[in-house]
């Protein structure tokens, strides 16, 4: 009996060792969820840090631009003036050049008569004097014009480093969508990797007809239903995490085949535009937000296969879904 009692004794021990196996695991998952949650929080202030500079430099390179274009103007009134010296110039050394023979003709004629007069000497003496001035103003006006295309020169390196700045942002940006798209596919790649008539053609997820829709019908099967409530949860898990800043959107597009329809649509336009527009809208009931959708249809002009074969035909019956920007 004291055995018996030994070994219920040692049974009820092991419980004190699983409560503390137990509460260490709860403390590691809370560990591991503050440091997700973070994560998120400093992600969220580095890309909203990135989007306030990026504002800063358009605002920067819209300054610029508008100097830019105020040097511009200016350095053209510059040469304008510059012009109009010059050509007041040729007048004026011309004139001068006249007056200065007339001049030195009445030197030479005074001096034959053995005197110059003096009101002669005094119109050359201001002659000269007007010339020098002229050279002056020429100098400085010169100066100024070459002081304006260096400051011009320098802003359209500024304006250049700008915008090498803003493109490297904007492909940033791009880099960022490019991620959650191929996380997007990968994820329905693998959740629907064993669904016949559903597979990935380069940036865009293909779902055959067939498996949404009855032949003809722009009406979702049952099992269609289903493919895009798959859709939809998978890509609200993923676009939850896209920035606000980014704007991307679902293009949903329909394709039918070339053959001819004889069903309540008049032409493959409306079926195609008509199945495209019922998956959208089974997308905006199922919680995705419409601003983040289009629907287009493409008929038969966007075939994959180009043979008359039921195969092909086959294959150029599909929605495809392409997450990319606006």
């Amino acid at each position: 009996m004291a055995r018996r009692r030994r070994k219920l004794h040692a049974g009820l021990d092991a419980w004190p060792g699983y409560v503390d196996a137990l509460s260490t695991l709860l403390m590691v998952v809370i560990f591991v969820l503050l440091v997700f949650v973070m994560g998120q929080t400093l992600l969220s202030a580095a890309l909203n840090r990135r989007e306030h500079v990026l504002e800063k430099l358009e605002g920067q390179t819209a300054e610029l631009s508008r100097q830019l274009d105020t040097e511009h103007a200016r350095a053209h009134a510059l040469e304008s003036s510059v012009t109009g010296l010059q050509a007041q110039h040729t007048q004026d050394t011309e004139a001068l050049s006249a007056r200065t023979a007339e001049a030195e003709a009445a030197r030479s004629a005074a001096q034959a008569a053995s005197a110059l007069s003096v009101a002669d000497q005094t119109r050359v003496t201001q002659l000269n004097d007007e010339l020098t001035d002229l050279n002056a103003r020429l100098a400085a006006l010169a100066q100024a014009l070459d002081v304006t295309q260096k400051t011009v020169q320098s802003k359209d390196a500024t304006i250049g480093d700008l915008s090498a700045r803003l493109n490297t942002a904007l492909a940033d940006k791009v880099g960022q969508l490019s991620r959650y798209r191929s996380e997007f596919f990968g994820r329905l790649r693998d959740i629907l990797h064993n669904q016949k008539g559903v597979h990935v053609v380069g940036d865009r997820f293909v779902f055959q007809s067939e498996v949404l829709f009855p032949v003809g019908s722009a009406d979702l099967s049952p099992e269609g239903r289903s493919e895009i409530h798959t859709l939809a949860q998978t890509l609200k898990s993923v676009t939850s995490h896209i920035p606000a800043d980014i704007p991307w959107i679902l293009r949903v597009d329909g394709h039918a085949d070339r053959q001819p329809i004889h069903t309540a649509f008049p032409s493959n336009w409306e079926l195609s535009s008509a199945r495209a527009i019922t998956v959208v809208k089974l997308l905006v009931a199922e919680g995705i937000d419409p601003h983040h959708l289009a629907a287009t249809g493409f008929a038969d002009y966007q075939p994959l296969d180009t043979e008359s074969s039921a195969a092909a035909y086959a294959r150029n019956r599909r929605i495809e879904f392409r997450l990319t920007d606006r």
